[in-house]
């Protein structure tokens, strides 16, 4: 078990976070397959150069997924740990948390088709 976090360099703090991101690759699938979809987004941010405001919210969308995905890993660890055997509070927890994500990817993929749907506007217009 590692020590507290508190009072420790920002460094160090800074190591047990991407700790938590790795576990989170290892562990989940879900988490995996959102970072290649951001790969993805990014990559067509790349491309399309859709300028600062669509790249800023594309950009958020990603972290805001990202970070729930995050927060629903830990969250299931922590559940799965301190009651392993299944109960009706824990599946609510858990479905709660998995919807959390689901809410914030369908809101990027309509923020990212807002973008395409503008950029094809923009070019069909001049």
């Amino acid at each position: 078990m590692r020590p507290p976090a508190k009072g420790l360099p920002f460094s160090r703090r800074v190591r047990f976070a991407w700790a938590g991101v790795l576990d989170a690759w290892r562990l989940e699938a879900s988490f995996r397959s959102q970072c290649l979809a951001a790969l993805a987004a990014l990559f067509a941010l790349a491309v399309l150069r859709p300028g600062w405001l669509w790249s800023a919210i594309v950009v958020v969308m990603i972290a805001l997924v990202l970070a729930a995905e995050l927060i629903n890993t830990a969250l299931e660890a922590a559940l799965d740990g301190l009651h392993p055997e299944h109960a009706c509070f824990v599946q609510v927890a858990k479905d709660c948390a998995a919807a959390a994500v689901l809410v914030l990817s369908g809101a990027s993929v309509v923020a990212f088709a807002c973008m395409l749907a503008d950029l094809y506007g923009q070019a069909t217009a001049g």
